[in-house]
């Protein structure tokens, strides 16, 4: 199932600790790029961030001339060509200071285009083995959502980033909140991870119901994976580490599941099955 109607959704990935192996904010970037988004709006660094933490970086621009660009957080607005929903990217790197006000005013652009969703996109490193399918996290918090998306509510407990607050102030302010987490493995966790980047779009093709342009993206991941297998294969360490993973992660999709997974696996059918007769 995906989201309803064509009511804008708001997408956002922050640079930073919610962003292993890069893959958040690249897949952000790819969409960016594949819909033709436009920038509308940006937010001034010098309100959120310590540019001794994210410094400004000096080059030559396309005229020749010596310019700084900042960090900064941009507001981009695309249409999706199939469905004709409007999409809003937002892409920034995680602030250093007043998150609230951050997300504060991230929530009033998103009002200015009339979102009513706001789905955030993460990135972790895990315990996961690269060359099984990358396992990504959906969950929400609001009741509404999990019903229509068949989709848990997220039950972490812990530090948390930007994405995390921006979440809980997106649902304080009665919008629906949808978060995607793509789990990277932490062994190959320097970017790029082109393999995370297609399993977060795939995801978000099935949530708002839109298909993406994937462009060389699977040839780019299945040539990630051949180079990650023969770095593997040069260490037998490695290899061994990989072949634990890869059996963990196997026995844990056998279908001999515990009597509390079959029984959250039927009533996933039977509210499946009710939608299908129209309950």
């Amino acid at each position: 199932m995906s989201l309803p109607g064509r009511e804008t959704v708001l997408l956002a990935a922050f640079e930073g600790w919610n962003d292993a192996g890069s893959a958040a904010s690249q897949a952000l970037e790819h969409l960016h790029e594949v819909w033709g988004a436009e920038q509308v709006d940006e937010l001034d660094p010098e309100e959120y961030h310590d540019f001794q933490v994210n410094r400004p970086v000096i080059g030559v621009n396309a005229d020749g001339d010596r310019e700084i660009t900042w960090p900064s957080t941009a507001v981009a607005v695309a249409t999706a060509p199939r469905s004709g929903r409007r999409i809003v990217l937002v892409h920034g790197i995680e602030p250093s200071m007043r998150w609230r006000r951050y997300c504060g005013e991230l929530l009033d652009i998103a009002a200015a285009q009339h979102a009513g969703t706001v789905l955030t996109l993460g990135a972790l490193l895990a315990d996961v083995p690269h060359t099984r399918p990358i396992p990504v996290t959906v969950t929400s918090e609001d009741r509404a959502v999990r019903e229509l998306l068949d989709v848990e509510s997220n039950s972490y407990e812990g530090p948390t980033g930007i994405v995390g607050v921006l979440q809980h102030e997106a649902a304080a302010r009665g919008l629906r909140t949808l978060s995607l987490w793509a789990a990277v493995p932490h062994y190959v966790a320097h970017p790029p991870s082109p393999k995370a980047v297609l399993a977060l779009l795939h995801r978000i093709e099935q949530v708002i119901g839109e298909p993406v342009p994937l462009g060389d993206l699977p040839e780019d991941a299945a040539a990630w994976q051949d180079g990650v297998d023969e770095l593997a294969g040069e260490d037998s360490e490695i290899a061994e580490y990989v072949r634990q993973l890869e059996e963990a992660k196997d026995t844990a999709e056998l279908p001999e599941a515990s009597g509390e997974a079959i029984a959250q696996e039927f009533e996933r059918y039977l509210r499946r099955r009710d939608k299908g007769l129209g309950g």
